[in-house]
């Protein structure tokens, strides 16, 4: 059979298709090295989590461990912490391959994503803080936060007339930028717990603090997580000696599926109203949560999603509603 050809639309830039390529080499010789292909067939559902969570990477300002942290850690009961640096791994891979395909595409503006530069810093102190403060915390209150924060952010997104449109960043004053530099610490401290998350706040106050254009925002956040995924990821590895050659074979079953779903996850969003998408995933964190509540049923568990879902839902609703007055009022 013969290979597959690296062209069409999708692979119209070089620097991507040298990019795709060369990760792919670098996926064979660490998969023969360190995983097999009967470890594959023992964790098929590790790639098939990341068919969807890869793609809702690329496409979403909610990261690929949106997806896998739920599923392996409330769904197959996994650990948190495996569950976290599982989502903080593939990201590295599926976030980053999407981060390149944005910034090599045809059109792209560089100066847009400029402030990343300074983002990223912030955003790995808030995690190096949450590694140190926050791992304590019951796991109980850390599913119920997580799965509030991304039900309750698809359900604002959706529903909200929040459409930005300035093209970059205009954060002039002190005070804007130490709002996104807290924001960024408390993004990275999401991560910490949940191996996702500082994308979701981010393009919360890009969008409505900022009035940026939603896939701009959308590019900034995915290229944040993607740095915050390979530091935490080098954290986890180096610092803690956190992660073990299982978890490490496990990353290599959906590496290759990672590398190329979250970027065509944003090579959909640079070509289609993908609207249609965005409720498909509130279905999706609907479940999740019902699921999470359902499973084990307890006072403790409905009170802990019931009350971060109310407060984070308020936060959300009209930080999206007063850019709504913002714009009518500008326009």
């Amino acid at each position: 059979m013969a290979a597959p050809q690296l062209s069409g639309p999708f692979f119209e830039s070089r620097a991507f298709r040298l990019w795709y390529g060369g990760m792919m080499i670098v996926w064979a010789v660490l998969f023969a090295s360190l995983a097999s292909f009967a470890f594959l067939l023992d964790h098929w559902h590790y790639p098939a989590i990341m068919v969807l969570g890869a793609f809702v990477a690329g496409l979403t300002p909610e990261g690929g461990g949106a997806v896998a942290f739920p599923v392996l850690s409330i769904f197959l009961e996994i650990k948190r912490e495996t569950a976290r640096d599982f989502s903080l791994m593939i990201q590295s891979i599926g976030m980053t391959s999407a981060s390149i395909w944005i910034l090599t595409r045809k059109g792209r503006n560089i100066a847009a994503y400029a402030p990343v530069v300074w983002f990223i810093p912030c955003g790995f102190a808030g995690f190096v803080i949450g590694m140190a403060l926050l791992q304590t915390i019951p796991v109980t209150i850390i599913q119920a936060l997580f799965l509030s924060l991304i039900l309750t952010f698809a359900l604002a997104y959706v529903s909200g007339q929040h459409r930005g449109d300035r093209p970059i960043l205009m954060a002039s004053g002190m005070k804007d930028k130490a709002m996104l530099g807290c924001v960024l610490v408390l993004g990275g401290m999401c991560a910490s717990l949940f191996g996702t998350g500082a994308d979701i706040v981010l393009y919360t106050a890009l969008l409505t603090r900022f009035r940026m254009d939603e896939k701009i925002a959308t590019h900034m956040s995915i290229m944040v997580m993607a740095a915050l995924s390979i530091l935490g990821y080098a954290y986890r590895l180096y610092w803690d000696g956190g992660i073990n050659d299982y978890q490490i074979a496990t990353w290599l079953c959906a590496y290759p599926v990672v590398l190329l779903m979250a970027p065509l996850g944003s090579y959909i969003l640079h070509r289609l109203d993908v609207e249609w998408m965005l409720r498909a995933i509130v279905a999706l964190n609907l479940f999740q949560m019902a699921y999470f509540n359902l499973k084990n049923p307890g006072l403790e568990k409905l009170a802990w999603s019931a009350g971060f879902s109310v407060v984070l839902f308020t936060i959300f609703w009209f930080s999206l509603a007063h850019m709504a007055r913002t714009g009518k009022q500008d326009g």
